[in-house]
């Protein structure tokens, strides 16, 4: 992909187990979150991949037109680059699960409405799916697809309505088969979900 070099990519587990690819947040990166890999399931394989785009002393997955709004050509070009990755180092026949926080919950969900049928399943954590940029998001897109979604009730940092509208379409006309979770916290990660999620990724 012209303007993106090749992935810089963390990795724990076993490479014949399921992968977890988790996506960091808006100004981190591959390093803030392959720590939740200590709290998740040892039988699987994980990587924390860093997103291309440098931004503010991190890194990001996307050009932004507002918080939890990528701009379409940028989100297209960073999917490219990622699933040009992805489909080395999981060739299809090995499940892939997406976990992503805040501005990489957005990545993870432009990805599994990109391409539903590649990925065994997508975690939404304290974030928002990309609507009106690029992706399909219509009725059934998801059917049967596993969708976590946890929301922090005091988050001040992804508008209100586009959170609301996540939830809303996850469990609804989505047709996803949704695990959701509203945890008493802002724009962080809830221990409770990590739980929910460790169990999510097994079951």
């Amino acid at each position: 992909m012209t303007g993106f070099g090749t992935p810089v990519v963390v990795t724990r587990g076993y490479e014949q187990s399921p992968l977890v690819v988790l996506l960091h947040g808006r100004g981190s990166h591959e390093g803030d979150i392959i720590g939740l890999a200590d709290a998740l399931p040892g039988t699987l394989s994980y990587a924390a991949v860093r997103a291309p785009i440098a931004e503010n002393g991190g890194f990001a997955w996307f050009a932004n037109r507002g918080i939890g709004r990528p701009v379409p050509e940028s989100l297209r070009a960073t999917m490219d680059w990622f699933r040009s990755w992805l489909d080395e180092a999981a060739p299809p026949g090995r499940p892939v699960h997406l976990v992503g926080f805040s501005g990489g919950a957005a990545f993870a969900g432009g990805l599994l409405l990109d391409d539903p049928a590649r990925y065994a399943g997508a975690a939404i954590l304290y974030g928002t799916l990309p609507f009106d940029a690029g992706v399909p998001t219509g009725p059934a897109r998801l059917t049967g697809v596993p969708v976590l979604v946890a929301h922090g009730a005091h988050d001040r940092v992804i508008p209100r309505e586009l959170l609301d509208r996540t939830w809303s379409y996850v469990t609804g006309e989505s047709g996803a088969a949704a695990t959701v979770r509203l945890d008493p916290v802002g724009h962080g990660i809830a221990p409770a979900a990590l739980d929910v999620l460790a169990d999510w990724l097994t079951g």
